[in-house]
């Protein structure tokens, strides 16, 4: 008998995305879509025993940077090794294209600085077989990979594209500047990007340590952007706003996102970080400030946060560590590791190190891991809500010593390899209870996975393992539901990024399906990877428990290791919703 199905996924716990109660039932699929939902009778080519186990939609992340390695990889690690189906890059503004031969040095350095990725990976990864916007999108369309990509038009090379060293150098655009920048836009949208994105944020610096090209870009601007957007069919415009770095209040930040979102009527996403010291309550008010305007109608503007703190490994052997900037260590950075290791270790080069003053750091992230009060020893497994008093800072006074001096020691165990974990975001006191504020604001989303950026500092695209084992499992005191995280990780995300074809276990819907150990899931401690082009080293997340992944139906991880088949596709454009009914 010939069989009615490709594959059954049979008696699995399953939690479809839409919030729903778990249920127990069959899934089938048919041409990389599903095809039925419950009790099954009928026969498949394949079937996969879900007993006991959770099954799940894909995991949608709304931001990563996987623009250059979607060009030099097939796989989109360390994201499709959490479950995630389905990234979006092209955010903070930054990417390649429109790219002309000539600015390919100010992309890349742009790139560098901001998101970390080394300029050598970049000469040897690149290909540059494109300039304009939908060139570059043929190059991806062109490469399978291991799950779908989505891409949004990035500002700072639009800008720069169409202003040459004005743009670089940040000066007003002009009439006609804003007019080819519209047209830009418009061919990137109709070539399949799903939005805009753009960055403000002082953070954000080229590698020598200038403003990126879409810093403090004006309303009028990204107005224009945003029509664009709008006439060429419409999607999402993704922002990092200033954040208070320079002085701008809540009100004045979010009153440029809502005059764009008004004057356009498009969804607008904006990054939303909790401080610690410089701003503590600016994200409140920012997230006070959009609820109130969500709750007028008319086009939503999604708050966009992390759900465990924004934190940077500090190391010897990666990107920073707290003496990165200092005159001694300078001097040695140069030198492999294990010849820096032999001289760290001695007391005079250890002493100098400690008793200098930092010199003024190029990149803002380097300065922050120097922050020993929100500075953790890196376990196996990590965690990332560690209980009060175990910080550096803690640990130090305990021991009658300086912080440094306990830091530096730490990170020369291992010969040298011992990591330390810095959240410089998002961990306004200590305790993850501020979390509650967005995962009960129905408007705000998951995100900032980063995957694909700061291959040398940080490695939070392993969060929805996070977000099941920790927020739906283990966590002391208040949690989420199983089917609360589920849905923030799937439909959520995918309808406010216009992706309505997927992040639901339904008829109709593609079969992005994971298959989950929900007990035995475990996320391990980052390690460093030498996988990248030009000899580069990133690091890397693995978890266990992910027992089937499957992207349109295919089966592209199985109990935590790629099976090699590469079913994962660009996607062009905003994807409408299935015609058959969800019941089943």
């Amino acid at each position: 008998m010939t069989p009615q199905y490709d594959i059954i996924i049979r008696r699995g716990n399953i939690v479809d995305g839409t919030g729903a109660e778990p249920r127990l039932a069959d899934v089938a699929i048919t041409d990389g879509i599903i095809a039925a939902v419950g009790q099954i009778d009928g026969t498949a080519a394949a079937e996969i025993d879900a007993i006991g186990l959770l099954v799940t939609p894909g995991f949608i992340d709304l931001h990563t940077h996987y623009d250059g390695q979607a060009v030099w990889s097939q796989r989109m690690n360390p994201s499709s090794s959490h479950g995630v189906s389905t990234v979006i890059l092209g955010n903070c503004g930054v990417g390649f294209a429109p790219c002309r031969p000539g600015d390919r040095k100010l992309l890349c350095a742009t790139m560098e600085g901001v998101e970390d990725i080394p300029g050598v990976v970049m000469q040897e990864g690149l290909t540059w077989d494109w300039e304009s916007f939908p060139e570059y999108m043929d190059v991806l369309a062109a490469k399978p990979r291991d799950i779908d990509i989505g891409v949004f038009a990035p500002h700072s090379p639009v800008r720069v594209h169409v202003m040459g060293a004005r743009g670089a150098n940040r000066e007003e655009p002009n009439d006609n500047d804003l007019a080819e920048m519209g047209n830009l836009i418009r061919e990137a949208v109709k070539a399949g990007a799903l939005g805009f994105a753009t960055s403000r944020t002082a953070v954000d610096r080229r590698n020598d340590g200038e403003y990126i090209p879409s810093f403090d870009a004006g309303e009028p601007e990204l107005v224009a952007a945003a029509q664009a957007v709008k006439d060429a069919g419409g999607g999402l415009i993704q922002m990092i706003p200033e954040l208070g770095m320079t002085g701008l209040t809540p009100a004045q930040e979010f009153g440029l996102m809502r005059g764009v979102s008004d004057a356009v009527g498009l969804p607008i996403t904006f990054t939303v970080v909790p401080g610690r010291k410089n701003n503590p309550h600016f994200w409140r008010e920012l997230l006070r400030l959009s609820q109130e305007h969500n709750a007028k109608g008319g086009a939503l503007i999604h708050p966009q946060y992390f759900p465990r703190p924004v934190g940077m490994m500090a190391s010897f052997e990666l990107t920073s560590n707290p003496f990165v900037n200092t005159p001694s260590y300078k001097k040695l950075a140069h030198l492999q590791l294990p010849d820096r290791i032999v001289e760290l270790r001695k007391p005079k080069v250890r002493a100098q190190i400690l008793a200098d003053n930092p010199d003024e750091a190029v990149l803002p992230l380097t300065a922050m891991t120097r922050q020993y009060d929100v500075m953790f020893e890196l376990s196996d497994p990590p965690c990332y809500e560690p209980a009060p008093g175990n910080s550096i800072a803690d640990r130090a006074e305990r021991e009658g010593r300086p912080a440094a001096e306990v830091a530096y020691d730490l990170l020369l165990e291992n010969e040298g390899k011992g990591m330390l974990y810095v959240a410089f975001g998002n961990w306004p006191t200590d305790s993850l209870d501020h979390m509650f504020a967005f995962f009960d604001d129905p408007h705000s989303v998951i995100g900032l996975g980063d995957g694909g950026a700061h291959y040398g500092l940080i490695c939070d695209s392993s969060y929805p393992t996070f977000v099941l084992s920790h927020w739906a499992r283990d966590r002391k005191g208040r949690q989420l539901t199983i089917q609360q995280a589920v849905r923030a990780m799937t439909s959520h995300p995918a309808g406010i990024i216009g992706l309505h074809d997927r992040g639901r276990i339904a008829p109709g819907y593609k079969a992005d399906i994971n298959v989950i150990d929900f007990e035995g899931l475990t996320l391990h401690a980052p390690e460093i990877v030498d996988d990248l082009p030009g000899g580069g080293r990133r690091l890397d997340q693995k978890a266990s428990g992910y027992r089937y992944m499957l992207v349109s139906g295919a089966v592209v991880a199985r109990d935590d290791q790629p099976t090699g088949i590469l079913p994962g596709t660009l996607i062009r454009g905003l994807q409408a919703k299935p015609t058959q009914s969800l019941a089943a």
